[in-house]
């Protein structure tokens, strides 16, 4: 099994490696402008189909994917879903498409975060072995929504209505690196884009290449939009141009809370996420390490950006209007009378031995608590916010990137967010929360974590 997973380790390496040998230029160009002249608008007639330009996996490495890669893409899938099902509450998708589906990691995820409102999965994979192993998977299952399989897009596309070809939800998860050529991956996102009715979600290893392909498909995406845009309203009047408004058009819904150009582009740094997983007793029996006993768990780095077909809307921003108090001003508001302490009540009474008659009474007093720890009164409450408000949609929500750090009675954190009320260019700025300062959000921003928003 090692040697299996080492194998599918090298293949990954090498796809990388031709990744790695385009040409900047020749990315720029393409991302930015790539219907300039007719020679590159040829490119976009795609001459081979999806498994003809990817990796192709043998059975061995389909063996050691289930076993190595599996656990964590399903994991990352889901925490990315679960992430468009806060943003959009409102969004059940019935129609969904998985390309690159592989083994249905991202199929799995789909039906977990949505259970009740799936109708139709289509999935996209060119390989057989996978194939097969996902059916394998699939087997004496009941509850099931209806799934069909497909080697290609234009296979897709042949075998289906014209009526049926968009999905609400399209989502390619840890496939378009396998992709090297880049106008092929670029013909692909477009291809998946014209498939899609609503969202669609883009997820890719948290490596700067896994970032550097989520940005190039980001900033081509939003383009492309904003030029079919300004098309249409120039060839219509101004009667129209409301309606072009709302049915044209394109947002990122995550993680960026704008629709700018990335501002860790060419920074060094990259946007990526973390989740937490447990390891399969599989995985504990051949994965070593050096010399130090094996971590039960792992994390899996991903990067994502999920659009929706649209315009943004516009929300006020979460802290408009709203005035906080220093802890100077706390503490000069408080009623000293609050600070008396009577001595009788630090006296116990002296009272009858009443033995128990259902056995004795435990307090929420007697639990010992800590600077750390939540009490359940502190959790109802952090559960009724989560019920009645609601992060919007709109630009004034930061994403938190990286871990915040405490020191003493700060916090200091890197936040992407938008720099205007419509959300079309953003920053990404370290911001120091102080105790003294702002009390109310020290104490939010002690409980943040890494992926979380931010309010502005």
């Amino acid at each position: 099994m090692r040697r299996k997973v080492l194998r599918l380790s090298q293949s990954f390496n090498e796809i990388k490696d031709v990744n790695l040998q385009l040409a900047a230029s020749t990315s720029k160009e393409l991302v930015e402008d790539p219907l300039k002249s007719m020679e590159s608008s040829k490119r976009w007639k795609i001459k081979t189909s999806y498994g003809d330009i990817g990796l192709k996996y043998r059975e061995d490495q389909t063996v050691a994917y289930v076993a190595s890669r599996m656990p964590a893409v399903y994991s990352a899938c889901y925490r990315v879903l679960n992430e468009v099902r806060r943003r959009l509450p409102g969004f059940s998708p019935a129609r969904v498409l998985d390309f690159g589906a592989g083994t249905g990691s991202a199929m799995w995820a789909v039906r977990e975060v949505w259970p009740r409102s799936l109708q139709k999965i289509n999935l996209v994979e060119p390989s057989q072995s996978m194939q097969r192993a996902g059916q394998s998977l699939m087997k004496n299952l009941k509850n099931l929504p209806l799934i069909q399989s497909y080697d290609s897009i234009q296979s897709l596309t042949k075998n289906i209505k014209k009526s049926d070809r968009e999905h609400d939800l399209v989502i390619a998860s840890y496939v378009l690196g396998e992709i090297p050529s880049l106008k092929d991956r670029v013909t692909t996102v477009r291809q998946l884009w014209d498939l899609t009715q609503d969202v669609l979600v883009l997820v890719e290893p948290g490596t700067p290449h896994g970032f550097n392909i989520i940005s190039q498909m980001r900033s081509h995406i939003l383009w492309m939009e904003k030029r079919k845009r300004r098309k249409l309203e120039n060839a219509l009047d101004g009667t129209c141009k409301d309606l072009v408004t709302l049915k044209s058009g394109a947002f990122v819904v995550a993680p960026c809370a704008h629709d700018g150009r990335c501002p860790l582009d060419n920074t060094g740094k990259y946007c990526h996420f973390v989740q937490r997983l447990e390891r399969t007793t599989s995985q504990r029996a051949y994965k070593r390490s050096k010399g130090d006993p094996l971590r039960g768990f792992e994390d899996e780095k991903f990067c994502f950006v999920a659009f929706r077909r649209g315009q943004r809307p516009r929300e006020s921003w979460p802290l408009d209007g709203m005035k906080f108090e220093t802890l100077k001003e706390q503490l000069a508001r408080r009623n000293p009378e609050d600070l008396e302490i009577d001595e009788e009540d630090q006296f116990e009474t002296e009272a009858e031995d009443v033995p128990y008659e259902d056995g004795p009474v435990s307090y929420d007093s007697d639990i010992i608590e800590t600077d750390t720890a939540i009490t359940e009164n502190e959790e109802e409450e952090e559960d009724e916010e989560d019920e009645t408000t609601r992060a919007d949609l709109g630009s004034g929500w930061g994403r938190i990137i990286y871990t915040p750090v405490r020191r003493g009675k700060r916090v200091e954190m890197n936040v992407c967010r938008a720099t205007n009320r419509e959300g079309s260019d953003g920053s990404f700025e370290r911001i120091v929360i102080t105790q003294s300062k702002n009390p109310a959000l020290h104490h939010q921003a002690r409980r943040s974590l890494w992926g979380d928003l931010w309010p502005y």
